[in-house]
């Protein structure tokens, strides 16, 4: 007589079924797997690796809080003011999702200097990272727009004037300026029709170009593996199972501290969201509780703190300055002439178009020129992959000196930051200019300092120590 068994596996359980239901018609675990709990990063990352993790955080803070400031927010003329004081004071914790977002705002950008900040010190733009950091300079453009669009929402004194003066800007462009600026309010002046486009633009253009640049920058990242403090690739000395000797999975390792970190900058993001959300005005200016008037300039108007480096090098663009700017043309295009290795067609190609730059420099009014080099300041950044030239990524294996070239710039940058929300004085415009020169500077010299000196030699592992 046969016999029946019962089969004696370990039963699945029911969120077992459900995860290999969704992966024959998903790849959740193999895309976890790829990109998080198998994707294996460097062992020696520091703080400065969290900064990225952070950036995305704050994104999903940006989204999240605005998508329920719109549902009650009217992008109309005579009823944005009046809607965002109904979201402080009517709507339930509405005060609190607005000054998260506001604060949000500021956040990203502090966020993301540091995390270009990291790119610069450990050479993160360099190959074969060169797209990467421009998925990364394209997010940082994005922001930019973003930021600029939404400062009009509000429709108060600042936000009125200050989208004013910007897109007054785009005027000085020789024979289309005055045709752009037009185009760009949609009316002859900053109305209803420049809200409604700016609305839309920050709302939903903007956002999604921004999402699918982080999307494609994060793809970019985990397709040529992250770079480390000692810049070294760990790709290139692997296992016999094809994993990295001094990578560590990304998941719990990095996961844990992402975390951490995530937990730091929202004690300090709560801090300053519940007992200082203005920040001194440098968040929000206290001009801009004051409902848009046309007919009454405020004093003093300047772009919010993250835009004050790029705007205090338009300002400083006197024609004084232009002098100066001219000497400078030439004197960079005869030392690519005779210093640089390019082919003798392009150096020739160099000098021709310093001299064309400079006979427009008389030509054309100093405001389109400090519009260039104020577009210009940001453009340069994409730059930086070609610019570097030095043997070694990482700074820790530079010259000492070179240490101090860095500190230099960031102090220039601060300097032009602080500056630019400054009423202008003489000797500000001074030291403005100094700071414009010392920034472009340090890009556009770049391939021959970035040379210079006596380097270490770079360990072929990278430095680890257990902590």
């Amino acid at each position: 007589m046969a016999t029946s068994h019962k089969p004696t596996g370990t039963p699945v359980p029911a969120s077992g079924k459900a995860l290999a239901w969704i992966d024959a018609r998903f790849p959740l675990s193999s895309t976890w797997k790829a990109h998080v709990s198998e994707y294996y990063a460097p062992k020696n990352f520091n703080f400065w690796y969290a900064f990225g993790s952070l950036a995305l955080l704050v994104l999903v803070i940006q989204i999240v809080t605005g998508i329920f400031l719109v549902m009650n927010y009217k992008p109309d003329a005579n009823l944005a003011f009046a809607s965002v004081e109904y979201i402080m004071r009517e709507v339930p914790w509405g005060w609190l999702v607005r000054y998260m977002h506001s604060t949000g705002a500021s956040a990203f950008f502090i966020v993301v200097y540091l995390h270009m900040t990291k790119a610069l010190l450990y050479g993160s733009y360099r190959k074969p990272r060169e797209l990467l950091w421009l998925f990364g300079v394209g997010i940082f453009l994005c922001l930019m727009a973003e930021a600029f669009f939404g400062y009009l929402l509000p429709w108060g004194q600042m936000s009125y004037w200050g989208a004013q003066v910007i897109v007054n800007l785009f005027g000085a462009i020789p024979f289309i300026g005055p045709d752009l600026s037009l185009w760009i309010r949609g009316d002859y002046v900053v109305s209803d029709a420049t809200l409604n486009r700016f609305f839309s633009l920050h709302v939903i253009a903007i956002p999604l170009v921004l999402i699918g640049l982080v999307f494609a920058h994060i793809v970019a990242l985990h397709e040529v593996g992250s770079n480390n403090p000692d810049g070294i690739e760990i790709k290139a000395k692997k296992d016999e199972n094809g994993i990295p000797l001094d990578g560590i999975p990304f998941h719990p390792y990095y996961s844990v501290h992402d975390i951490f970190a995530a937990i730091v900058f929202l004690i300090v993001f709560s801090a300053v969201v519940f007992f200082g959300p203005e920040m001194g005005g440098y968040f929000l200016e206290y001009n801009n509780f004051i409902p848009a008037d046309p007919l009454k300039t405020p004093p003093h108007i300047a772009p919010v703190w993250y835009f004050t480096p790029f705007y205090s090098i338009l300002r400083a663009t006197t024609s004084q300055f232009m002098y100066a700017l001219e000497i400078g043309v030439l004197a960079y295009a005869a030392l690519i002439f005779l210093k640089s290795k390019l082919p003798a067609m392009t150096r020739l190609a160099a000098v021709v178009i310093a001299v064309v730059a400079v006979i427009g420099m008389f030509l054309f009014d100093p405001k389109f020129w400090g519009v260039v080099l104020m577009g210009a300041s940001v453009l340069i950044l994409g730059g930086l992959p070609w610019l570097d030239h030095s043997p070694v990524k990482s700074i820790r294996y530079r010259p000492d000196w070179h240490k101090y070239v860095y500190l230099v710039f960031g102090i220039a940058f601060v300097v032009l930051g602080y500056l630019g929300v400054q009423p202008p004085t003489p000797v500000g415009t001074t030291v403005a200019q100094i700071c414009a020169f010392i920034y472009f500077g340090f890009f556009l010299l770049m391939p021959w300092w970035s040379t210079m000196g006596t380097f270490k030699p770079v360990p072929e592992r990278v430095t680890f120590t257990p902590h």
